[in-house]
């Protein structure tokens, strides 16, 4: 309980109530002080019940925070059935009911003020039936249910707009930096406009460009829809391969088919459809209804919260509890039941092993289905790579007798290859033989010269046979080089006689041209630097009107400031006026209720509290500083009593010890103590 009073007294201090309250002075507040405490506390999750509870009866006072109390989910801590208590000690501001109501409120204030924030829209206003028949008023409700379910999705949008991340200054940072890059674009864009302006037919230029913008535009959207086509193009072409397929398997499966076996597939196709839509779809349907309609209630509840989820767990429970003991009870029941049992078990079964196997049928089909989608699509990405399609039926048959063929052909013509080797090994051979043979002669031939004294006679006869036969190619090629050069030469001439014939009068015609341009030239130069002057002129004026403008903005926003504040400071200044009259109308008002409204009399009695508390702790003061001197005496005496008696104890502990360790002997009538 002092956690709970720690925690309410922290609180009441902080922002925005500001309380300046202790542990003391708040468990010394008076009945009606302590429920005004409590509506200031409402007043801040709720603005509406922001008032004195002193101009406001006890009966409506405690209505209206019941209403609020039960909007929030409150629920009293004890039985749920002494609700009676909970609201006379509401009214009488009894702190047992307060104080943990204070906590509650205290401890989940941002929580209350969202509930009580959305209790204002969300809370419906029950109509009663016999008004409902009228049109306008049904209208008008469901208009206002309408309202109401716009508000639940444009509050969820919110919610997750403000748990999404993005915040208005980066927004505005945003909008900001785009506005300067916008600033910068315009700057960059006249710049450039008066670099064109300077071109010849700038104009027809800017045209050409804006069309060649527009031709681009057409084609990326042409590209589109060409892309969009072929789109289109390949879902056609794979479905037609599905229905071809399909009429494909149909085919084959009829040829090889009895009409008996066709009407049993039938059948057994129509047993298992009628199956699904009389007994599994429907079944399925109403339980996605049953989890739409539980959706639905769950949405259109209040919001919940902790509390709410384990009372729904409790309750819950109790129901599991109360099914498992009715079907102990009915399984417990006569033995004419226990057959029937039995049998319901059985038939249970079934209908689960039925809707087991419809399940795996269908399931079974989705396969196919899908393996016959993967099928069309790897179909199409082979045609798509390499152009060619797979193969089946007869067409795969006839693939691999022809591939037969081919492998005979190929074995064929690898064993001519093997021999063509071997052959080729062989001519090697004979090669190598033959140049060791050559070699041979040559060495020999070598010798006969030196003999007859005619060394390199051979080698010399072939260098000059070799360089005849360059010779007379080379000469045959320069002569056919030589040829071709006066052929060229001739056309050549040819044709620059025929060029300078038909450039001759265009020549005539050029030359006046040419002095018009040098005109023309020396025009625009001069026109150029007019222009360049006077546009450096314009700029310059230009930068001191904008610093001008820039300066008169800055002293219009600074006035504008300046006059908001000075506006802000009249109405300050008129709201303390209008306090300071409406204390001294209430002050000098006859009736004492309204006197008692008065912050004078509030302070006054404040101030009064304070010093009675104050005359209290002095004279309390008084009384421990007389009673002090007395007090510690008294202290001082108890300890000294204390030591004695450890003393005392002391002594009793030794002289026992020496008891047992000593002997006494009497002899003659004499006493001795022997240690």
């Amino acid at each position: 309980m002092s956690d709970q009073l720690k925690f309410i007294v922290e609180k009441l201090n902080k922002e925005p109530f500001k309380k300046n309250l202790n542990l003391i002075t708040f468990d010394s507040l008076e009945p009606m002080q302590l429920l005004q405490v409590l509506n200031d506390v409402l007043a801040e999750i709720d603005p509406k019940h922001s008032l004195d509870i002193r101009e406001e009866m006890p009966d409506q006072t405690a209505k209206r925070m019941l209403n609020i109390l039960g909007i929030l989910k409150y629920k009293p801590p004890g039985n749920s059935g002494d609700m009676s208590t909970f609201r006379q000690g509401l009214v009488v501001g009894s702190k047992p009911v307060i104080h943990p109501l204070l906590y509650w409120l205290l401890q989940k204030t941002k929580e209350l003020k969202k509930r009580a924030y959305l209790a204002r829209f969300l809370v419906k206003m029950e109509v009663p039936a016999e008004f409902l028949q009228d049109d306008i008023v049904f209208e008008t409700n469901k208009q206002y249910e309408e309202l109401m379910e716009n508000f639940k999705t444009l509050h969820k949008e919110c919610e997750q707009l403000k748990t999404s991340g993005f915040s208005t200054a980066e927004i505005r940072r945003d909008i900001s930096a785009m506005e300067e890059e916008k600033d910068q674009l315009m700057k960059r864009v006249e710049r450039l406009k008066k670099r064109v302006e300077t071109v010849q037919n700038h104009q027809r230029m800017l045209e050409i460009a804006s069309q060649l913008r527009v031709e681009k535009e057409r084609e990326e959207s042409l590209s589109q829809q060409k892309q969009e086509q072929r789109n289109q193009l390949f879902s056609a072409e794979q479905k037609l391969q599905r229905a071809q397929q399909q009429l494909k398997n149909m085919r084959h499966a009829a040829a090889d088919a009895k009409p008996e076996g066709l009407m049993k597939r039938v059948e057994e196709e129509i047993k298992f459809n009628s199956y699904m839509v009389s007994e599994k779809l429907p079944k399925e349907l109403e339980n996605k209804r049953l989890t739409l309609s539980f959706m639905q209630r769950v949405v259109n509840e209040q919001v919940i919260d902790q509390s709410d989820l384990t009372e729904l767990e409790a309750k819950i429970q109790e129901v599991n509890a109360e099914i498992n003991h009715l079907i102990e009870k009915r399984m417990r029941s006569d033995p004419v039941d226990d057959k029937l049992t039995l049998f319901r078990q059985q038939a249970a079964i079934i209908s689960r092993k039925k809707e087991t196997k419809a399940e795996e049928l269908q399931e079974a089909k989705e396969e196919i289905a899908n393996l016959e989608r993967e099928i069309v699509q790897k179909t199409s990405q082979t045609r798509d790579t390499d152009g060619s399609e797979i193969l089946r039926g007869d067409e795969f048959k006839r693939y691999v007798s022809k591939l037969r063929g081919k492998s005979l052909v190929f074995k064929k013509k690898r064993q001519e290859l093997a021999e063509l080797t071997a052959e080729y090994g062989v001519l090697q051979r004979t090669e190598q033989i033959l140049k060791q043979r050559h070699d041979n002669v040559q060495q020999q031939l070598q010798t006969i010269e030196q003999k007859r004294g005619i060394s390199g006679y051979s080698d010399t006869q072939e260098e000059l046979e070799r360089v005849s036969a360059l010779k007379s190619e080379v000469d045959e090629i320069k002569g056919r080089t030589l040829d071709d050069m006066s052929n060229m030469v001739k056309k050549l001439n040819s044709m620059i006689e025929a060029k300078k014939s038909a450039l001759a009068p265009v020549i005539k015609e050029l030359r006046p041209l040419r002095q018009q341009c040098q005109e023309l030239t020396q025009e625009y130069d001069e026109k150029k630097a007019q222009y360049d002057s006077c546009a450096a002129g314009l700029e310059s004026n230009c930068s001191k009107l904008e610093q001008e403008v820039r300066g008169l903005q800055e002293e219009c926003s600074q006035a504008e400031t300046q006059y908001h504040y000075i506006n802000l400071m009249k109405k300050i200044a008129e709201v303390q006026i209008q306090r300071a009259a409406d204390e001294m109308k209430a002050y000098v008002s006859p009736d004492s209720q309204e006197r008692r409204k008065a912050l004078r009399d509030q302070y006054s009695k404040n101030i009064q509290e304070q010093e009675n508390l104050g005359k209290k702790l002095r004279e309390k003061q008084k009384s421990i500083r007389e009673s002090h001197g007395p007090n510690m005496k008294q202290v001082k005496m108890w300890k000294d009593f204390e030591q004695l008696m450890e003393c005392k104890k002391m002594c009793f502990l030794k002289q026992q010890n020496q008891l047992s360790t000593e002997r006494i002997i009497q002899e003659g009538g004499e006493d001795r103590l022997i240690l």
